[in-house]
């Protein structure tokens, strides 16, 4: 006798292993969470990179400029991909990814205006905190911007892009890895290199600084024009004015031998290109038998002119005085 068994077609693995989603599932809340990780992440962390790499760099700089396009462009491919590509192409890269799509409670699509409102209204969910934790416990798994705007998140099937997903999804976030790792590089290179450079000021200014001062402010009646010229050339456009206002009354008046020295000083702050120092010093005025010994304390402000230090400011806050004369 002869049995005839009837052949029963297997179901493939996919088939079995992957069934299409219902038109009425809602998403977990941890798919959601991986999804807008993948959208926002990336973007934020190369703006908030660019940011504070624009206030470490000069600004309005070659270098700032750099990071304020970068921050924009940053900026605008959020926008796009989280407003303008589930109008166009049905998909964020986040949501594609995770196999997700943001819909009305009817399942009808919500363009771009309505992702932007919807993410406006997530200020709601941010300023409550409770908000991102709602569709933990809420029946239809809703944040509060869900439930302003009457969306839902549901599971769609994923087609045969996915591939592509992936791939496009792994550049953006080696293209914003790079870019934080590149501005992180440069804000370093520009504060370090700021750093030796107002150490280098320090150490010129100590040098040069009271020797450019005492210079400056000594002057002999028989070399007066040549010395006056002289403490011209040491002083910045902004202060030659000023310095000749001096000059003029000095030599209106009747010139006596002024000779400055520094006998100690203090840089109060530093910059590539910019310093400011305190000096005290004594000196001595006038020839024997008039000849008297005067100190004085001067703030002074100096400036970087090509290689060469200048004037910038001088303070007396101390008048020359004798020693031992209040007066």
């Amino acid at each position: 006798m002869t049995v005839v068994v009837e052949e029963i077609p297997a179901k493939t693995k996919d088939a079995a292993d992957t069934p299409a989603p219902s038109a009425n599932a809602l998403a977990p809340w941890h798919i959601r969470l991986c999804a807008w990780a993948v959208d926002v992440l990336p973007a934020l962390a190369v703006v908030t990179t660019m940011a504070l790499v624009s206030f470490s760099v000069p600004a309005r700089g070659p270098w700032w400029w750099v990071c304020i396009f970068l921050l924009g462009l940053a900026i605008l491919a959020l926008l796009v991909n989280r407003l303008l590509l589930p109008p166009v192409l049905g998909w964020s890269l986040g949501r594609a990814l995770c196999g997700i799509a943001v819909v009305r409670r009817d399942g009808a699509a919500v363009g771009a205006w309505g992702l932007l409102l919807r993410d406006l209204a997530h200020l709601l969910d941010t300023v409550a905190v409770v908000g991102w934790l709602w569709p933990l416990w809420d029946s239809r798994r809703r944040t509060f911007a869900d439930m302003v705007m009457g969306t839902e998140v549901r599971p769609v099937e994923q087609d045969a892009q996915l591939a592509k997903v992936r791939q496009w999804t792994a550049v953006a976030v080696l293209t914003a890895a790079g870019l934080c790792v590149a501005g992180a590089g440069v804000g370093y290179a520009v504060v370090y290199s700021r750093d030796q450079a107002t150490d280098q000021t320090r150490a010129q200014i100590a040098t040069q600084g009271p020797k450019i001062v005492a210079q400056m402010l000594t002057y002999d009646p028989k070399s007066l024009h040549d010395d006056f010229a002289r403490a011209q050339s040491l002083a910045t456009e902004k202060y030659r004015g000023q310095l000749a206002t001096q000059q003029d009354i000095v030599q209106k008046g009747n010139p006596v031998i002024n000779e400055y020295w520094v006998t100690d000083s203090s840089i109060q702050a530093a910059s590539p290109d910019r310093a400011t120092m305190l000096l005290f010093m004594q000196g001595r005025r006038g020839t024997a038998p008039g000849e008297r010994y005067i100190t004085a304390t001067v703030r002074v402000s100096f400036a970087k002119q090509g290689s060469a230090w200048r004037v910038d400011d001088l303070t007396v806050l101390t008048k020359p005085k004798q020693p031992g004369n209040e007066k």
